[in-house]
Parts: structure tokens; sequence; C-alpha cells
């Protein structure tokens, strides 16, 4: 059964992942943390690459006591700072012998201005430049483990706005809501470049909108619409039901001739205009790349 309708969102399938490692980001909490679960249910070994500790500990023992899999581990990881990225990817890069599945999951969304470690605008630093630079750190491994898949979470805020190349940091400027959208437009535009580039690699990258999910994201907004969203919770997803997508792009079979696709609803979805538009996604691969300061054809 394929998950179509908010109520009755939940896809299934047999398919195992024993002996297969997969990373996810943000892992900790939410859709995340749901993912981490579902994954380890299927015997692959776990990483969950998070920023609190303390909460990515109670994560893994929640999971481990659910799944009976006990090969789920915790790796520090925050994705405002490009040191802990480079320390993260170091580490995996040593001890792991492959790595199958990255989930780029972990984001912020519609948090007041501010700016990473590296002076990058919060939502654009963390939810695109941070997996950007992980991605490209990982991306050796990852295709020594080929068959494997690149997963980044998007949204359909992607459609909300278009990039502002001409201030990607928001620094004339800021709109919450617009700096968001951004961040998630260059998730799609990520996702599509990458995957023209991995071409014959064995390596298949998808991006996806999990829905609109009641998690932590909304920490960050006015209480009436932390109201708004618990009172409409009808039209909403659960962090279980958000995951869905998320789970059948890492998971089901046959999807590589899908590579760089945006799906929603555990299916294949139009993405923006502006998202399709591969001119300006070369662009912003080569702001991205001089931003992050490395070298990446």
């Amino acid at each position: 059964m394929k998950c179509r309708h908010v109520c009755c969102y939940r896809w299934s399938s047999e398919e195992r992942l024993d002996g297969k490692t997969a990373i996810i980001t943000g892992a900790n909490t939410g859709i995340g943390k749901e993912t981490a679960r579902d994954l380890a249910r299927r015997g692959a070994r776990i990483i969950l690459a998070c920023r609190d500790l303390e909460r990515a500990e109670e994560a893994r023992t929640d999971i481990m006591e659910d799944t009976g899999n006990e090969n789920v581990v915790i790796r520090k990881l925050d994705l405002s700072d490009t040191k802990s990225i480079r320390a993260f990817s170091e580490i995996i890069n040593k001890e792991e012998k492959q790595v199958n599945i990255l989930i780029n999951n972990a984001g912020v969304m519609m948090c007041p201005y501010s700016k990473t470690a590296d002076g990058f605008e919060m939502q654009l630093g963390v939810n695109h430049l941070g997996h950007f630079l992980l991605t490209y750190l990982l991306l050796d491994l990852i295709k020594r483990s080929a068959p494997a898949r690149i997963v980044v979470v998007a949204s359909v805020a992607h459609t909300w706005t278009g990039l502002r190349l001409d201030d990607i940091n928001s620094e004339r400027s800021y709109d919450t809501m617009k700096a968001y959208g951004q961040s998630k437009l260059a998730n799609v535009m990520f996702a599509r470049s990458l995957a023209k580039q991995l071409q014959g690699t064995g390596v298949s990258v998808f991006s996806l909108h999990p829905g609109v999910v009641q998690s932590d994201l909304w920490r960050h907004q006015h209480q009436c619409i932390q109201v708004a969203v618990k009172i409409f919770s009808i039209f909403t997803k659960t962090t279980l039901e958000g995951a869905q997508t998320t789970i059948y792009c890492a998971v089901e079979s046959g999807l590589e001739s899908q590579s760089g696709g945006y799906f929603s609803d555990c299916a294949p979805a139009r993405c923006s205009r502006a998202a399709s538009d591969d001119e300006t996604a070369q662009k912003l691969w080569e702001i991205s790349c001089n931003l992050l300061g490395i070298t990446w054809q």
C-alpha cells in the first residue's frame, strides 16, 4: 500500500537493508527519527548524525529497544559549522567501510535572522550549504558503496520564491518565509544537479516534500501559528506519516531511472519551474562551492 492521502499515510514494503549503512542527519527527533527507526527495523546500520547528543542518545535507546537492532550509533554533526561537518566526515570516511544511504534531513524553518559559524544566513547555511558540503565530503565513499542513494528532504516551500543570487545570504533584506523557501529551492536544484553528475556511478539522488508535518520545525513560529497547526492537525501529518516519502525514496526498488526527481506522497511530483532551471542551478552550484571554498566539478 502506497501513501496517497493524509488519512492513510503509510507506505509498506518488505525490503530489507541488512549489511547496509545509512546516515540520517537530524535523526534525534521528528521525521528523521522515524526514518531512522524504519531503516533500523529493516536491518541497516544506522548513524544518527545529530547536534544535540543528549537527545540523540535518547533517540538511539528508543530505536534500539523498539526495533531490536543494536547497530545504531551516534556521531556529532552541527550543520551550522563547517568545522563540525568536516570533523564528522573525517570520522565517517575513516571508520565506515560503506555508506549506502545518505539522508539529508536536518533543517531549520523560518527562524529569526541569524548566521552560521561561517557567516551564512542560517536557513541557507544549514538546509542547503551544510548538506552540500557534507555530501561532497562523503561522496567518494558513497560511490564506492554503490548501489547507493542520496535523499534530500526539501519542501513544497521551494515554490514560494526564486533564488536571490545577488543576495543569497539575505544581507540586504530578510524575509523569513522567503529565506526558508530559497533554502528548499536550493535543495531541489542540488538534487537535480547532483543526479546529472552521478549518472553511471550507481548513486541515485532524490528530493522530496514530506508534507506539512507536526514537528519541532514549527518551534520558531508565533504561538498563534503553532496553535493553528494543532487545530488543523486533521490536514497535517504526524512525524511517522511525514517520514514515509523519505523512506520510500531510500528503500523502494526500481527508482534509479528517476534519479534527480522530486517526490511527494510516495510518488513522483512536479517541482516548480524555477527548480527546473538548469542555468540558475549551475550558478547556485558555483556560488555554493565558492562560499564553501571547495572545487566540485
